[in-house]
C-alpha cells in the first residue's frame, strides 16, 4: 500500500485537476449559451433562402441554376473538414476525421481528392496522410460571415473553373449540448430541386427577372450555407467540450473520494501498528 504522503500528494492532484475541469466546463458553458443562440438565429434565415430559391426556380423553364449546378464526371473532390483548434471536447473531433477517412477510402477511392481544413486538429490529422491544400484554423479567431464568405468565394471559383467536379463539407451538426451529429453535406454541385414539394404561386412580378434572382441568390446561398456548418461545429464545439469537462469533473470527484477514503484506512492502520507496538514494548517491559 502507497505511504500517506504518496496519497495525500495524489488527493491534491487531483483535487486540483477536479478545479481545472470545472471552470473548464463553465467557460464552455458561457461560449455554448451565445454560440447556440448564433446558430438558433441563422438556421430560420438558411432555410428560408433555400425555400426562396426552391420556390422561384420551381417556376422557371430548365436549369436556372448555371454552372453551379453542373453534374460531371468525379474525378476530382474536395472536402471542407471542419474541427476544432483545440482538443479536450470528447469525440468531436474523432467522428469528423473517421468520416472524413471513410470517404477517402471508400466512396472517393482512387479519385483526386484534396481538403481544406477549417480546425487546427483536422489539420493534424491530415497533412502527412492526405493532400490538405489549405488550412483556415484561423476562421475560428474571428468567426464571421464575411470571413467565411470569403472561402465559400474561393471553393466556388475552383468548382466554376473545373478544378473539382465535387465539393463536400464534412461538419458535426449541433443537436444539444450532449448530442452532436457528424454531417456530410454536398456544397457542390447544387443538388437537382424537387419542385413538386413546393406551391409556388406565380402572381409576382420580378425586377430583374427570375433568372437573374436566382443567379444573384445561389451564390448567397452557398455562402450562407457553408456559414451555418462552421457555426453549427462551433456550437458542437463548446458542446462536447462542456459534456466532456463535466464528466471528467465527476471521474475526478469520485477518484478523489476513494483515494480519500484509502488514505483513511491507511491512517488508521498506522495508528493501529503503532498502538499494538507501544502495547507490545510495555508487555515487555513488565515482563
Amino acid at each position: 500500500m502507497a505511504n500517506l504522503k504518496e496519497i495525500r500528494n495524489r488527493i491534491s492532484s487531483v483535487s486540483s485537476t477536479m478545479q481545472i475541469t470545472s471552470a473548464m466546463k463553465m467557460v464552455s458553458a458561457a461560449k455554448l449559451k451565445k454560440a447556440q443562440d448564433t446558430i438558433t438565429a441563422m438556421r430560420p434565415y438558411a432555410e428560408k433562402l433555400t425555400e426562396l430559391i426552391q420556390n422561384i426556380s420551381a417556376t422557371l423553364e430548365g436549369d436556372a441554376s448555371g454552372a453551379y449546378a453542373e453534374q460531371r464526371e468525379v474525378n476530382n473532390v474536395l472536402l471542407v473538414v471542419v474541427t476544432s483548434n483545440r482538443g479536450l471536447c470528447g469525440a468531436f473531433n474523432a467522428n469528423v476525421i473517421k468520416a472524413t477517412r471513410q470517404l477517402i477510402d471508400g466512396a472517393y477511392a482512387g479519385k483526386n481528392v484534396d481538403i481544406i481544413t477549417i480546425g487546427k486538429k483536422g489539420y493534424d490529422a491530415f497533412h502527412k496522410t492526405a493532400n490538405v491544400i489549405e488550412n483556415r484554423s484561423d476562421l475560428f479567431d474571428a468567426l464571421t460571415f464575411d470571413n467565411t464568405a470569403a472561402i465559400a468565394q474561393q471553393i466556388m471559383d475552383a468548382f466554376i473553373e473545373g478544378t473539382y467536379d465535387k465539393v463536400e463539407v464534412i461538419y458535426n451538426q449541433f443537436k444539444n449540448a450532449a448530442t452532436q451529429i457528424v454531417i456530410t453535406e454536398q456544397f457542390l454541385p447544387l443538388l437537382p430541386i424537387e419542385s413538386e414539394e413546393t406551391n409556388v404561386t406565380s402572381d409576382y412580378l420580378f425586377e430583374p427577372s427570375k433568372e437573374e434572382i436566382i443567379l444573384s441568390l445561389i451564390p448567397a446561398s452557398l455562402k450562407t450555407q457553408l456559414y451555418k456548418s462552421v457555426l453549427d461545429s462551433n456550437a458542437s464545439e463548446h458542446g462536447a467540450r462542456m459534456t466532456a469537462m463535466h464528466k471528467a469533473t465527476d471521474n475526478a470527484k469520485d477518484l478523489r473520494d476513494q483515494l480519500k477514503l484509502t488514505y483513511n484506512k491507511a491512517r488508521q492502520a498506522a495508528i493501529t501498528n503503532e498502538i499494538l507496538e507501544i502495547v507490545g514494548g510495555a508487555e515487555a517491559l513488565n515482563n
